[in-house]
């Protein structure tokens, strides 16, 4: 291990710093974590959004983008020049990309100076993490027009390859910290990639018509087809009570990943409270946003729809003081999701199926 970026404090320091710029959940929920894991986890999270700032600029072309991550894998995996990638990665951005996300690509050098004083283990899941997100983004490219996705199963797909294998990777990490952890390896595995995929659905959901507004629309065609809905119409204003009943089912699966992130963080032992606090701000911060989407279907910007600070609040209260009891859990996570669609039942068998056709 190197330590090119001085010690753990400083590497720490550094990216306490820089989260809230990128991220206000992770913000919020990597510093629950123990010193060593904080430090993967939310190097791991820098990385993965490198790599999904060059995939979300609108004014990067579909050639050099490929490039592009390809050379951010070269850059972790064969020690490749980091500043050379980081100066080219900033020059082919466009001015879509937010002044924080430019800051962060240019700040390459630090963030893989801080990923080589990790673990060799911690540095092979991560790899391979953005090597799965960068290879698996591109199959989406020929997606990103107003008419959305096929199906749900194309859905899913995407969601797996943008956040189902950063839950594999939180896995892998958790799994290599604790030996209590990873006793549960194949349970969790199991389930890993649908808590992932149920925090992209749910921000998916969110972030429709601000996707709308640049080009995108992740919603899957067959969802919206069944109730009289052509996502290639579109629009706020455009057949509201058919887009509603859509919505109704996408809720509902996204509830049902969040209840398989539920079984997933009661797997882990009550004595690693940091890392269940990292997992339950996730989901009870999901879960109310997925109620403020419900209650305000009429919503047309993530603003309408937006978690308040006292709601958040809440969750990390109310958390802090269950964390230790699986039965006070369940009950809180059925409080929380109170008035959310159902799931369907074979959810996890969807879920697991793609993940491992993704794989």
């Amino acid at each position: 291990m190197g330590h090119a970026d001085g010690d753990q404090e400083t590497a720490l320091a550094y990216q306490r710093g820089v989260l809230p710029d990128v991220s206000r959940t992770f913000a919020l929920t990597i510093p629950e974590l123990p010193a060593s894991l904080e430090l993967a986890v939310g190097n791991a999270y820098l990385l993965c959004r490198i790599a999904d700032t060059i995939e979300d600029d609108p004014e990067v072309d579909d050639g050099l983008r490929r490039q592009l991550h390809a050379e951010l894998v070269s850059v972790l995996e064969q020690n490749r020049c980091a500043r050379s990638f980081a100066d080219r990665a900033s020059a082919a951005l466009g001015d879509a990309t937010s002044a924080s996300e430019r800051t962060l690509v240019q700040d390459m050098p630090r963030v893989v100076g801080i990923y080589r004083q990790l673990s060799q283990t911690q540095q092979a899941a991560i790899s391979t993490c953005v090597v799965k997100m960068c290879e698996g983004m591109p199959e989406y490219q020929h997606s990103e027009k107003a008419g959305g996705l096929d199906d749900m199963v194309e859905l899913d797909r995407y969601c797996y390859h943008v956040a189902g294998v950063v839950g594999e990777l939180l896995t892998e990490l958790f799994c290599e910290h604790s030996d209590a952890i990873d006793a549960h390896r194949p349970q969790l595995f199991a389930l890993a990639a649908s808590f992932g995929q149920g925090l992209q659905l749910t921000n998916i959901i969110k972030d429709v018509w601000d996707d709308h507004a640049r080009g995108y629309c992740w919603l899957p065609r067959d969802i919206f087809n069944e109730q009289g809905y052509d996502l290639d119409q579109l629009a706020p204003d455009h057949d509201r009570k058919r887009f509603r009943a859509g919505l109704e089912q996408l809720l509902g699966i996204a509830h049902g990943h969040l209840q398989n992130a539920l079984h997933y963080t009661l797997l882990i032992p009550r004595s690693e409270s940091g890392i269940r606090r990292f997992c339950l701000w996730a989901i009870g911060l999901a879960l109310l946003t997925l109620r403020r989407v419900r209650a305000n279907p009429d919503y047309v910007s993530p603003n309408d729809v937006k978690v308040s600070r006292r709601a958040v609040a809440m969750v990390v209260l109310c958390t802090r003081l269950t964390s230790g009891s699986d039965r006070a859990l369940r009950a809180l996570f059925r409080l929380a999701a109170q008035g959310l669609p159902r799931a369907p039942t074979n959810l996890s068998a969807m879920a697991l199926g793609s993940s491992r056709a993704a794989s």
